[in-house]
């Protein structure tokens, strides 16, 4: 089981709010979020919850809501060709998109297509150096959490899918909240080095991606969690209708759940029910149909 998953958190929200707030309102906000953390976890009254300083500097979490966005539906990911898998859906076929990625474990490439929607990137595919995506927006979707609002960010393309998913959800009883998108190198960094420091390497490496290589800085994924934030970013979330949900319906919007129950040793992390990843319709649908992750699919691309 993955433990003390807040303290993620804990650091995106402290680095967020001194690079944009000055001293009052870091207390002002401190007290904001530790009060949301107790009654988050603990069950404690949001009203009554109290923390001492040295409890609240480890424990704080963090997001926020965001403004409004125009619809957008992207087509720029359609399948070409007319051969088929599993009975009918179209086999994916290279085009610019989908530039061949590295396949070999003992080695990093630098991706050549960071900006397509179709980008891989993990434990061996990495974005470029200080790379910050071109059309960051804020999702119209409820956040759990208030503070840094780097992390409420998502490339124009995926917001507005995400719009539509959350719009989607609500409609079947499902109320979908937003955790944590959009993180920069240096926050990632944050949350690399938090967890290395609390749980070591070896366990950090299983479910948090080392600077360059987490697709939050594609600005194409998004930790998501219900309106209770019960399990938020936590194993649990799994038995939850919201993440059952997900697993059924969030292909219909071009989304995946990226890193799934029982790929490990493809993907390189542990089952995230939460993390979904946008990729647009077509590809979502192949991966839905045939039960591949994105690493199975550029398999199956350059086979």
């Amino acid at each position: 089981m993955r433990k003390h998953r807040y303290a993620q958190f804990a650091a995106i929200w402290i680095l967020g709010t001194l690079l944009v707030g000055c001293s009052n309102q870091f207390s002002q906000n401190f007290n904001q979020v530790t009060s949301e953390f107790l009654h988050l976890h603990n069950g404690t009254s949001k009203s009554n919850a109290t923390m001492s300083p040295v409890e609240a500097k480890s424990n704080p979490v963090s997001a926020v809501a965001g403004s409004s966005i125009s619809n957008h539906n992207d087509t720029s990911n359609s399948i070409a060709g007319n051969n088929t898998i599993n009975g009918g859906t179209a086999a994916p076929k290279a085009n610019m998109n989908t530039a061949k990625p590295n396949f070999n474990p003992a080695k990093i490439q630098v991706v050549s297509n960071p900006e397509s929607i179709l980008v891989l990137v993990n434990k061996y595919n990495a974005l470029p150096d200080n790379y910050v995506p071109p059309d960051l927006v804020t999702p119209n979707i409820p956040f759990l959490y208030q503070g840094n609002p780097e992390i409420h960010l998502m490339r124009k393309v995926a917001a507005d899918a995400l719009v539509q998913l959350v719009a989607g959800a609500k409609k079947d009883g499902i109320y979908i909240y937003g955790v944590s998108a959009y993180r920069s190198y240096a926050t990632q960094q944050t949350v690399y080095d938090q967890y290395v420091a609390t749980q070591g390497v070896q366990a950090a490496n299983t479910f948090s991606a080392k600077p360059g290589t987490s697709e939050h800085q594609t600005g194409l994924a998004i930790d998501v969690s219900d309106s209770t934030g019960q399990y938020a970013v936590e194993d649990g979330f799994a038995k939850l209708p919201a993440a059952k949900w997900l697993a059924q319906h969030a292909y219909e919007y071009g989304f995946v759940i990226r890193y799934p129950k029982n790929k490990e040793s493809i993907t390189g992390y542990q089952y995230e029910p939460w993390h979904i990843r946008y990729v647009g319709k077509d590809v979502a649908k192949l991966l839905q149909k045939n039960g591949w992750t994105l690493e199975e699919y550029y398999q199956h691309l350059y086979k």
